[in-house]
């Protein structure tokens, strides 16, 4: 079969064929939205990642023996918001259990084809009396145009919901991969506290659905952080249920892809430009490292940097705080080599500054969304993430996150 383009497209998690969806108030949350359903009218193809934090969520445990069980399908996916499950002993992991329980009762599947997903506040035992009260209405309120109130019903201190579609041609038939995700404060996914859920209307044979999401994470979910934090509950995952006609070969595997990445990375964007606080979307760029794994490292660290991050904020073009990170990073850097920009701007090069440039790099900062740039003069490696500035909003969100 031949495939051709990945073309953006406005939508969301229900926008390919045979998924519908429902966002509705349990009452988990003070006000707003706090459960949403994701139903595949037709047995999907699922794959997962999750979080490697060690103190893992009852929800992160129970997905993972379902999808283990099931064989890797799947007919639906629950989510709360307002309480992350996690920390809450065998009282949780019951929870869990019993959230998929009545929604594979709804759904008519075996509770193994439900996957669980929450988010919110660590060690509080989730409601589940309200949640029982609420899955029939969620229920009813399926529908393939409620994919935005699924979108707004994962939020927690989110700004603003996300959600992202992409098209593409595959055997003459068109194929379209949707999704949502929530994420604001406590992201850097090692696969924040993140949430995605991605789905496609294409058959996907299950090896290469897995391969598929593994390498779409690494580009975008895997490549944001807020505030260099891995929660209890990170999750991304990929439900194909064939609706579309089309079927993944070998040969459509590398359009099919980036088809994923598109979605997958606007979304990511989407969590970055989210952050608890955050003005500004920034870019990072390390190149010239001796490795791929040194040029991420080294630019994770330099996202992850308070002094760089605040230096941001207050758009003040300080090089020194990006040479200092690169030659903290442990990785093979040349000082003689190295080159550091902001936007088109060259601030270091080959051992010399050039602060006559400020000024225009001063500039460069003022703009929402911003790239920065290290070359470490060690190689050709090269890596890039995406990270955002750090407020004092950001203080005061968290202060005061649980009261």
């Amino acid at each position: 079969m031949t495939a051709s383009g990945s073309p953006t497209t406005t939508g969301g998690v229900t926008t390919p064929l045979g998924f519908r969806a429902s966002g509705t108030s349990a009452g988990i949350k003070a006000k707003g939205l706090d459960l949403a359903l994701l139903v595949s009218d037709a047995p999907a193809a699922a794959a997962a990642v999750f979080t490697v934090n060690k103190a893992q969520a009852a929800p992160v445990v129970v997905s993972r023996e379902h999808l283990a069980r099931s064989g890797g399908t799947v007919r639906a996916i629950v989510v709360n918001s307002g309480c992350a499950n996690a920390c809450t002993g065998d009282e949780g992991m019951s929870a869990a259990r019993e959230m998929a329980g009545e929604t594979a009762r709804l759904v008519g599947c075996p509770a193994e084809q439900v996957l669980v997903a929450s988010t919110g506040v660590i060690g509080v035992a989730l409601p589940m009396a309200k949640i029982k009260a609420a899955l029939p209405q969620a229920f009813a309120l399926l529908a393939s145009d409620q994919g935005p109130q699924a979108a707004r019903a994962i939020m927690t201190t989110d700004p603003f919901p996300k959600e992202a579609a992409a098209q593409l041609t595959i055997g003459g038939r068109e194929v379209t991969i949707g999704g949502m995700a929530k994420g604001s404060g406590m992201i850097e996914p090692m696969l924040a506290t993140m949430l995605a859920f991605v789905t496609t209307d294409a058959a996907v044979p299950q090896p290469l659905l897995r391969r598929a999401l593994t390498e779409a994470v690494h580009d975008s979910f895997n490549a944001i952080t807020v505030d260099g934090e891995c929660s209890t509950n990170d999750t991304v995952m990929l439900l194909a249920n064939g609706q579309s006609g089309a079927t993944i070969g070998d040969a459509d595997y590398s359009a099919f892809v980036r088809g994923l990445r598109t979605v997958c990375l606007e979304l990511a964007l989407g969590i970055v430009r989210g952050g608890e606080g955050a003005t500004k979307l920034v870019t990072v760029t390390v190149s010239g490292a001796a490795s791929d794994d040194e040029a991420r490292r080294t630019a994770k660290a330099i996202a992850n940097s308070l002094l760089v991050k605040t230096a941001i904020h207050g758009g003040d073009p300080n090089w020194g705080r990006l040479i200092a990170v690169a030659g903290r990073a442990g990785v093979a850097f040349d000082l003689q080599r190295a080159k550091v920009a902001i936007g088109p701007t060259v601030l270091f090069e080959k051992g010399r500054p050039y602060d006559e440039r400020a000024p225009e790099a001063a500039e460069n900062l003022k703009r929402k969304e911003l790239a920065i740039s290290v070359d470490l003069g060690a190689g050709s490696a090269m890596s890039t993430v995406y990270t955002c500035d750090l407020s004092a909003e950001y203080v005061r969100i968290n202060a005061d996150y649980r009261t």
